[in-house]
Order: C-alpha cells, then sequence, then structure tokens
C-alpha cells in the first residue's frame, strides 16, 4: 500500500524547487535576446549609449543568471534522490536529453557569459556580440533539452517497456527529440521568457522616465523592449493556441479539466470564459461560455466532440482491466515463462500496463484487485479541477493584459505621447510581477494536470519515489523553502539596487549631466 503523505510530501518538494528554479529562468531566456539586439544596435552605429544598455541590463542579466544556475542544478539531483524508481525506471530515455543539455548548452552559456563581461576591453566589437549571441543561443538551447525532457515525460513517444528489464528502453532519439508536446512547450516557454524580459526592462524603463532621470537611456530601452515584447506576446497568444490543440491530441484528461468540461458537449463544444466549477456537482455555476471557441482550439474542427472527464473516466476504467492482463503476464515472464502465448498477450496489452499500475495503490497484486478497486483507480485518473481551471485562466488573462499594453505602448511611443501619459507609465511599473504569476500557473497546470503520472500513462507518480522517511523530506523540504527563500530576497535585493542606481552606475559619465542639468533647471525655474 502507498503512503499518500509521503507521496504529497515529495511531490511538494519538487514543485517548490521547481516553482523557485522558474522565477529565474524566464528573465534569463529573454533578457539574453534583448542584450543580442541593443548590442547589434551599437555594433551597426557606434553609439555609445547602446553599448551602455547593452553593459547595464546585461549586470541585471547576470545576477538573475547566478541564481537560477544555483537553483537548477538541485532539480536534477533530486531525481536520483527523491525520485530514485523514477529515475531507474526512465532513466535510458529520459537521462539523455538532460546529458546533451549539459554538454551543449550549459556549459556553452556558462563559458560565454564570463566572456561577456570581461571581454569588453579585450575582445573586438563584432567578436563580443559573437559571445553576447552565443550566450543567448546557450540560454535557449538549455531550455530546448529540458523542455523535450519533460514534454517526454507528458507524452512519451520513441520509446518501449521491456518486462526483462523493468525499465523504459529508447527506441527513436528522433521521435523523444519531435515529440510535439516537447516542440510546442519549447517555443511556447521561450516565448513567455521573451515577454517576461519586455515587461521587466519596460517596466524599470517607466519608472526612470516618471522620475525624469536617465531619459535618452530610458526612451531606447523602452522602445526596445516594447517591440520585443509586442512580437513575443503576439507568439505567445499563437503558439498558446496550437497547444491546446496538442492537449485535444495527447493529453485530453488535462484539457477537459482546463475547461471544467466533466460531460462531452455536442461538436463543436464552447469555451468557458468564466464560471465555479464544482468537482462533487460535476458542472460549472454561473458559466460565461463562448460558443464552438474550445470545439475550434482543440480539434480544429465543427464536428469533432471534445470529451468531458465521464466518459474519459470509464475510458480509462476498460484500459485498467487491459492493464491488469499486462501487469499478470508480465509477471510470468519475470517468472521465466518464456512461451509465446504469454509473449503475445503480454504486447497485445502493454500499452496499458500504466494504467494496471495505478491498482497498486489500493491492493498489492494488481491482478487481484476487485471491481470496487478498478473503480477507485479509474477515478484517480481525474484531477481536482479547480486549481487547473483558475490558473489557466490567470495565466491566459494575463497574457492578453500584456498584449494590451506593449499594443499600447508601441502607439503611445510612435505618436511621442507617451511621456505625457503618467498613468500609463505607472501601470507598466505595476505590470512587472505579470509575467512571472504567468509563467507559474502555466507550469502549474502544465504539471498538476497530468497527475495521477510522472511518465504520462506510464508511470504513476506513487510508484516514483524513492526509499525516504517523511521525516526526510520535511527537513529536506524547509531547508530548501529556507535556503531558495534567501535567494529570492538577494536576487530581489540586488536587482532593486542596481535598477535604483541606473545606468549612472556604470560610472562613465555621460548620465550625470542630464541628471545635473534638470536639477539646474528646477532651480532656475524656482528662483523666477
Amino acid at each position: 500500500m502507498v503512503d499518500s503523505t509521503f507521496v504529497e510530501l515529495s511531490r511538494w518538494q519538487f514543485a517548490a524547487t521547481a516553482l523557485y528554479h522558474f522565477l529565474f529562468v524566464p528573465l534569463t531566456l529573454g533578457l539574453s535576446w534583448l542584450l543580442v539586439i541593443m548590442e547589434t544596435v551599437y555594433v551597426m552605429t557606434g553609439k555609445e549609449i547602446y553599448k551602455d544598455m547593452t553593459k547595464f541590463w546585461g549586470k541585471l542579466f547576470g545576477i538573475n543568471f547566478a541564481l537560477g544556475v544555483t537553483t537548477g542544478l538541485t532539480m536534477e539531483f533530486e531525481f536520483g534522490t527523491n525520485w530514485s524508481y523514477y529515475s531507474h525506471y526512465v532513466g535510458d530515455v529520459f537521462g539523455a536529453p538532460l546529458a546533451i543539455e549539459g554538454l551543449m548548452a550549459f556549459f556553452l552559456e556558462s563559458t560565454f557569459i564570463g566572456l561577456f563581461f570581461l571581454g569588453w576591453d579585450r575582445l573586438s566589437k563584432r567578436k563580443h556580440l559573437a559571445v553576447t549571441f552565443l550566450t543567448a543561443i546557450g540560454s535557449n538551447l538549455s531550455a530546448l533539452w529540458i523542455l523535450i525532457a519533460n514534454g517526454w515525460m507528458q507524452n512519451p513517444v520513441g520509446s518501449v517497456f521491456s518486462p526483462e528489464t523493468m525499465r523504459m528502453e529508447m527506441t527513436s532519439f528522433a521521435e523523444v527529440f519531435l515529440n510535439p508536446v516537447a516542440q510546442v512547450k519549447f517555443v511556447h516557454t521561450v516565448a513567455a521568457g521573451y515577454v517576461t524580459a519586455s515587461v521587466f526592462v519596460m517596466g524599470i524603463s517607466a519608472w526612470y522616465i516618471l522620475k525624469g532621470r536617465d531619459l535618452a537611456f530610458a526612451r531606447r530601452s523602452f522602445a526596445v523592449a516594447v517591440g520585443f515584447g509586442l512580437a513575443s506576446s503576439l507568439s505567445v497568444i499563437v503558439l498558446g493556441d496550437e497547444s491546446g490543440y496538442t492537449l485535444g491530441d495527447v493529453q485530453k484528461v488535462k484539457l477537459a479539466a482546463i475547461e471544467g468540461e466533466w460531460h462531452t458537449e455536442k461538436a463543436p463544444a464552447a469555451f468557458t470564459l468564466f464560471g465555479f466549477p464544482s468537482q462533487t456537482g460535476q458542472a460549472i455555476a454561473d458559466a460565461v461560455k463562448i460558443p464552438a471557441v474550445l470545439g475550434l482550439i482543440a480539434t480544429r474542427s465543427i464536428d469533432k466532440p471534445v470529451k468531458g472527464l465521464a466518459d474519459l473516466e470509464r475510458e480509462h476504467l476498460a484500459r485498467i482491466e487491459s492493464g491488469q492482463i499486462a501487469y499478470a503476464a508480465m509477471t510470468k515472464i519475470r517468472a521465466g515463462d518464456t512461451s509465446p502465448e504469454t509473449r503475445k498477450t503480454f504486447d497485445a496489452h502493454v500499452k496499458d500496463l500504466g494504467f494496471g499500475l495505478l491498482l497498486k495503490q489500493f491492493v498489492e497484486d494488481p491482478a487481484n484487485a476487485t471491481p470496487e478497486q478498478i473503480k477507485a483507480a479509474a477515478a484517480s485518473t481525474i484531477p481536482t479541477v479547480w486549481p487547473l481551471f483558475w490558473a489557466f485562466r490567470i495565466m491566459v488573462g494575463l497574457g492578453f493584459v500584456m498584449l494590451f499594453t506593449f499594443a499600447a505602448s508601441f502607439w503611445f511611443n510612435a505618436n511621442k505621447s507617451l511621456e505625457r501619459r503618467r498613468w500609463f507609465l505607472w501601470f507598466t511599473v505595476l505590470l512587472i510581477p505579470a509575467p512571472w504569476l504567468a509563467s507559474e500557473a502555466g507550469w502549474f497546470v502544465a504539471e498538476f494536470g497530468r497527475q495521477p503520472w510522472a511518465i504520462g500513462e506510464v508511470l504513476p507518480t506513487f510508484l516514483a519515489t524513492s526509499s525516504l522517511t517523511s521525516g526526510d523530506l520535511i527537513f529536506s523540504l524547509t531547508g530548501f523553502l529556507a535556503f531558495y527563500t534567501l535567494l529570492l530576497v538577494i536576487e530581489l535585493f540586488l536587482m532593486f539596487k542596481f535598477a535604483r542606481l541606473g545606468p549612472s552606475s556604470l560610472g562613465t559619465g555621460r548620465y550625470h549631466f542630464e541628471a545635473d542639468a534638470k536639477t539646474a533647471a528646477k532651480s532656475a525655474a524656482a528662483v523666477v
């Protein structure tokens, strides 16, 4: 039998470290490309102000990068310490993209970020730009391979289960790499990172404009961030639509839970804009719906239905019964039965073995499960709906707010009315936390929505844990939360410190005059 408290503590620890880590990742992904854009303009025009922009925002990038690396390394070790059976079961497949990430991406970005900071006076303009470009490439390649690994967890293609070794074995690296879930997740995630960096630069630049300081620097930084952010936010929305289509194809339970669709609607299904989902009532109270939109997003058609959770649970009931047959055949093979009939039976039902393993939370031998236990296992495949329902809408709502903000900023900047709209500038400053909230909500949807699976429809989460005690987990969870919170406080302190100092802190002397001139003008006005 399974200790549910132990499993939940294991999940909480990994969730806490992952969510803390992802506070640093999006800014790294996006700010690296903003640095490339700024330095490219410097190399092309020779204007020193763009060099200062690259140096200043690069300083904030460096702070964020260092803390992102610190928190990210811990997560990879956790697969061995807290999820040892997971590592045994899928390590042959899951370990490959993580190893490539370390060799191809992490070493690349970690090497060139040192050259970025130390090479200004040692490298030519073009060579230093190449360094900045390679740093950005490394950061984004790192995200690619991590998300290929995560995408395989959601949609385990290119692999088969071996009853002899009791492990998943890779059959096609190309299928793992080209996994549609992984590819959509990658482009959606990096685009969200670009939005995060754009909002960050735009908000701090708006604050400089409000304070009347470093205006030439702030105006140019604001303009670069708005252009990059507008394109990125449009990409996030388009790619989010593609992600919905992918969910409709390979993660039907997650899609139905996000929409609170307990019962299959007549095609094309409506999208629920707002409402109050009830797990016990299996309905959404006071629902506000947009006709046909969900069907178009999930199926790209008007005649294909989007299955509801009740129908999916019934399908899972049949798959669990099929999984029982696979488990019984696997047991015979493990005991030495090599007959063609036993192997044929296993091969016919192996795709449902993971569903059979769900019974292990209720009975030691899934082959001996009662009808009530089978029904309970089927019910466990349906996640709690309301957290997914609201997290998804928080993510989407904030995404559209940021899109409209970028569009308005672009318009105001184009007609040179931005600096007169102080209310709007303050709004952009207050908007800085929004992309982080949206990103965290998105990852919650991605990971909570695939429960009860560590590997989708292959390995249940409760079987993936290590042989630890609850005391071990409480101690390590407390330690991680304290240490990561300290790192977050350090990050915020350093970011606020250098943002307040502004580009004047570069020591070039180019921006003190602007502030002094404004002070003198105020003094003259006071005398008059």
